[in-house]
């Protein structure tokens, strides 16, 4: 009996669509930044942030489920997800199931949304109604986004800055009061959301390189596909770069304290995973990698999260 075959269903949920090594880091890093601007500013609270990071995380489960189905109804016989595919055949999963999932999920992000809606006004819903279409479209839709080589900007945008800057607005506007939504937007929570989306993005890409040979076979036209690897391994290298930078600039154009270097405390855990992103081809090789960027994104923004509301 293979490996895919002996996959039970909480096994398939847990391992290939939940994918928890990858949907809670990427949800709660742009939370921990955002907390940790608020408590600089006095206006954290912590009801609000905890409703912000379910919305997102049940956004971005929301967008795996999403490309899963997509890929099983596009590519029945995936060879990328095997396991998922023979869970499919054998009747323990059905596309009927994942629709509900979707539905489901999004639904909950919606009620969430409507939680936070009541204690910060009407930009949380805008700010939903788009991270929800973004996530969905990202494999979804008559024109899906990842399948055109765009998703890195959706990414960077949506998963990342827009991320930090949500979770910041609606702690904000629920101290200050909904009426206060432009005070509710500072430039700090922009200059500190822009690392934090380099470094999910950095995610997608090395799940990028890791399925460009998967990816070419389908007809998905990321940018590993488009122009290589080398080109996506030095997009990797340059978001690297910006992230780390962006700790001297609120240092030092923003008047934040020196603690909010902290986040150069990672650059060791960067190094080794950029040498394993620059030197390796294979696709079991480069699997481990993809977790290895969520954790290195967690560890800088908790550093970036202390760094920001540090006061010295």
């Amino acid at each position: 009996m293979s490996q895919a075959s002996a996959w039970s269903l909480r096994e398939v949920w847990t391992r290939k669509l939940i994918y928890p090594g990858h949907s809670l880091p990427t949800a709660i890093a742009p939370v921990l930044v955002a907390m940790g601007l608020a408590h600089h500013d006095g206006v954290f609270a912590a009801g609000p942030a905890a409703l912000a990071f379910l919305a997102g995380w049940l956004i971005q489960f929301g967008g795996l489920v999403t490309d899963n189905y997509e890929n099983l109804r596009r590519e029945p016989d995936d060879r990328e997800h095997p396991e998922l595919v023979q869970a499919v055949a054998s009747g323990l999963l059905s596309l009927r199931a994942l629709r509900a999932t979707i539905v489901a999920t999004y639904g909950l992000a919606v009620i969430a949304g409507f939680a936070l809606l009541a204690m910060a006004g009407w930009p949380v819903i805008v700010i939903g109604l788009l991270s929800i279409l973004a996530s969905w479209a990202y494999s979804a839709g008559p024109w899906p986004v990842g399948r055109h080589g765009f998703a890195d900007p959706l990414f960077f945008l949506f998963f990342g800055t827009m991320s930090v800057i949500g979770t910041y607005y609606v702690q904000a506007a629920t101290v200050l009061g909904p009426e206060h939504w432009r005070q509710a937007l500072p430039m700090t929570a922009v200059v500190a959301s822009l690392p934090v989306g380099a470094l999910i993005t950095n995610i997608l890409i090395i799940d990028d390189i890791r399925d460009r040979d998967f990816d070419v076979v389908k007809g998905k036209n990321t940018i590993a596909v488009r122009f290589g690897r080398g080109w996506s391994r030095a997009e990797f290298l340059c978001l690297l770069a910006f992230a780390y930078l962006m700790p001297l600039w609120l240092w030092l154009g923003f008047g934040f304290s020196v603690w909010v270097l902290l986040p150069w405390l990672t650059l060791p855990i960067a190094v080794l995973v950029t040498r394993a992103v620059w030197t390796r081809d294979r696709f079991d090789e480069l699997v481990p990698m993809t977790p290895r960027m969520a954790i290195l994104t967690v560890a800088f923004s908790i550093c970036l999260a202390v760094g920001l509301a540090a006061t010295g």
